[in-house]
């Protein structure tokens, strides 16, 4: 088990402002220097916060542009963090970056200072929305930044945003569709927001950026993780990370916002199995029971079980029951009636149906 431990570094190493970007809300800012001592007490808050067995701690270096800092700045934050590899508080460490800011060099410094993982700030893989929303680098620098991290066998991941500038269905597909491709070790994905103080937000009250609704967002994100089930790939986060400063009045501007955002997504999921396993059994069926891991419960419901009132909607002659299973595979539907067994895997991502009486 892994617990990983953030510490923010906020526009360090950043050559520019993306249109989206206003770290100072997204990221917590650190409380005090970063050395050894703080470190080590912020790896012993979280050990205990979090109330788990034994795990291998990870420290992750997150915000900026980790590579595009100064070596010096480079090796003071990574030297400050080897004590507590010797003495094994810390496993290992990440370090978040840009894709145009990965070398051979580079890597050879990561490595040298017990660096596992590296994460790319992808966020498209269509030139046209990188270039609208900003970011100064192409799809083909994210293609060859994998590549280096592979060959050098860094555990890779990608970050990817969906209602960029410039992006819509078909191109956010194309980001997808190369994203698995590439094959990274994880991915996260997070809708774009707007937020005071960026130039999205002045782009919008402009009326020149019109930001996706929280619906819009969840299929989209739904969607990417469906693909990247299939592929074998985790999606280890949808949304950003809540931050104190986001609850500040005005700092939100507008946008898909939501402080449980992965819940939606897999709301929808199960929302959408659960009509799709029910349109399957054959007509008359009067009760049917969804067996549910107990994990997922929450999520087959819905909001104010807004699921089973749809459900009871569409399928008003079928009584809908609810069977908590541990042994179920979470993000998984069984549905058990008279007429036989069906089952639905991984958010509906394959579609497979096994023996519904039809």
């Amino acid at each position: 088990m892994r617990l990983i431990v953030p510490v923010f570094v906020p526009y360090r190493g950043c050559p520019n402002r993306c249109v989206f970007c206003n770290e100072n809300i997204t990221a917590d800012a650190e409380t005090g220097p970063i050395n050894t001592d703080y470190l080590r007490e912020k790896v012993k808050d979280h050990v205990r916060s979090m109330r788990r067995g034994p795990c291998d701690v990870q420290l992750a270096f997150y915000g900026g542009n980790f590579t595009g800092m100064e070596e010096e700045e480079q090796v003071e934050l990574l030297g400050a963090v080897q004590p507590l590899v010797e003495e094994g508080s810390v496993k290992d460490i990440r370090v978040s970056t840009r894709p145009d800011y990965i070398d051979d060099g580079r890597l050879e410094l990561l490595k040298r200072y017990n660096v596992s993982s590296v994460e790319i700030g992808a966020q498209s893989l269509v030139d046209s929305v990188l270039q609208a929303s900003g970011r100064g680098h192409s799809a083909a620098d994210v293609t060859n930044a994998v590549s280096l991290l592979k060959r050098a066998a860094f555990e890779t991941g990608l970050h990817l945003m969906v209602g960029l500038p410039g992006d819509d269905e078909e191109k956010l597909a194309a980001t997808i569709a190369t994203a698995v491709s590439l094959r990274p070790d994880s991915v996260r994905i997070h809708p774009t927001i707007v937020f005071k103080n960026s130039v999205l937000a002045d782009l919008f009250g402009q009326g020149k950026y019109h930001p996706l609704t929280c619906a819009e967002a969840a299929h989209l994100c739904l969607g990417a993780l469906r693909r990247f089930a299939v592929a074998g790939i985790p999606v280890i986060r949808m949304g950003l990370q809540e931050t104190k400063e986001m609850e500040e009045p005005g700092a939100i501007v507008a946008g898909p916002h939501h402080p449980s955002f992965r819940t939606l997504v897999e709301e929808m999921a199960f929302g959408e199995m659960a009509s799709y396993l029910l349109a399957r059994q054959a007509h008359g069926v009067k009760t049917v029971s969804f067996l549910v891991n107990t994990k997922d419960l929450s999520s087959f419901r819905g909001r104010k079980n807004i699921n089973l009132r749809q459900l009871q909607e569409s399928f008003p002659d079928t009584k809908v029951e609810i069977s908590p299973d541990d042994k179920q595979p979470r993000g998984s539907l069984f549905l058990a009636s008279a007429e036989g067994i069906c089952k639905l895997y991984d958010y509906g991502a394959d579609g497979t149906m096994t023996r519904c009486g039809h």
